[in-house]
């Protein structure tokens, strides 16, 4: 993988050339873009919830049980659209809606335990897919309820999101790969990390994981290109399937950018059109119709990054 300053969250913005394409160029990034989909062949798991006693009060267990039954996608899905009754542009609703289910899966897997890095990984994904979002009030609204239909606590996504964050920017690269020598509430959820993922047990691996070690390294500005193998084997990780998260992501970043800003452009164009035109029934016939392509460009386009 190239250099981790290569996948800054902040170079993933295209220039201004870049982001103007036409409909048949958005078209071929959808028929380019299929790789993203995470895995839906996982088995549903039964859990249970208990606190952990060996790292942080902030790290939560979920333990296989022979009584407790996970609710169904169906079931989560129903819980988040109760929770959040107002309507979501069709943009992001397929965002949403694609990846609660894939959260579904994760989160009820039989190995699947919370941890802050994970957390990260999530508010990091969360909060970039939903950029731009017409409200910052509803865009926190939407947040609370997607996860407590997991049944999981959004105030402890935040908190232990922006507890990594402020750690992260505070260190620096060898701090950063040497957390099993120090103490700290911090190095102590790493240390947890490591001896489950090292142990295989009690430890899942996803993308939102990966993302949240490279959230980590961005805010330690550890950009040298072996401090990520470092801190993959420090924690028993396999990196290369962090690579191939990370790429992927980036990827998704880059794809997204270029979709928001092709529906922007376009309502932007239609807007001004709109402003010359006369209403009459043609002309508001042409602004249905663009609507309704618009629309289903976008869907198309941001589904394909799932």
């Amino acid at each position: 993988m190239a250099a981790v300053n290569s996948l800054s969250f902040s170079a993933i913005g295209q220039t201004s050339g870049e982001r103007k394409l036409n409909v048949s160029s958005a078209r071929y990034l959808v028929s380019n873009f299929e790789g993203f989909r995470f895995r839906t062949s996982f088995l549903h798991q039964s859990v249970g919830l208990r606190a952990s006693t060996t790292a942080s009060a902030s790290v939560v267990h979920c333990m296989s049980t022979t009584t407790d039954v996970p609710p169904t996608v169906s079931e989560t899905k129903s819980s988040f659209l109760k929770a959040y009754k107002r309507p979501i542009p069709s943009v992001y609703n397929t965002v949403l809606q694609e990846l609660i289910v894939q959260q579904h899966l994760m989160r009820y897997k039989k190995t699947y335990r919370y941890d802050p890095v994970f957390a990260l990984g999530f508010v990091t994904v969360y909060d970039q897919l939903m950029e731009g979002y017409p409200s910052d009030e509803d865009r926190e609204a939407i947040f609370q309820a997607y996860i407590n239909a997991l049944k999981e606590d959004p105030q402890q996504y935040r908190d232990d999101a922006r507890k990594l964050e402020e750690w992260a920017r505070g260190q620096t690269s060898s701090w950063l790969v040497e957390f099993s020598t120090r103490d700290g509430e911090v190095e102590a959820i790493l240390k947890d990390i490591a001896e489950r993922a090292g142990a295989k047990r009690s430890f899942s691996y996803s993308r939102f994981f990966a993302v949240g070690l490279f959230r980590l390294l961005e805010l330690a500005n550890a950009t040298e290109p072996t401090v990520l193998e470092k801190l993959c084997a420090a924690l028993n990780i396999d990196k290369r399937s962090v690579d191939r998260d990370l790429d992927v992501y980036r990827n998704l970043l880059s794809k997204l950018v270029q979709a928001k800003e092709l529906l922007k452009e376009y309502i932007e164009r239609e807007k001004k059109k709109r402003e010359e035109r006369s209403e009459s029934p043609a002309a508001n016939e042409v602004v249905k119709k663009f609507w309704v392509n618009t629309n289903t460009l976008a869907e198309e386009t941001v589904t394909s990054m799932i």
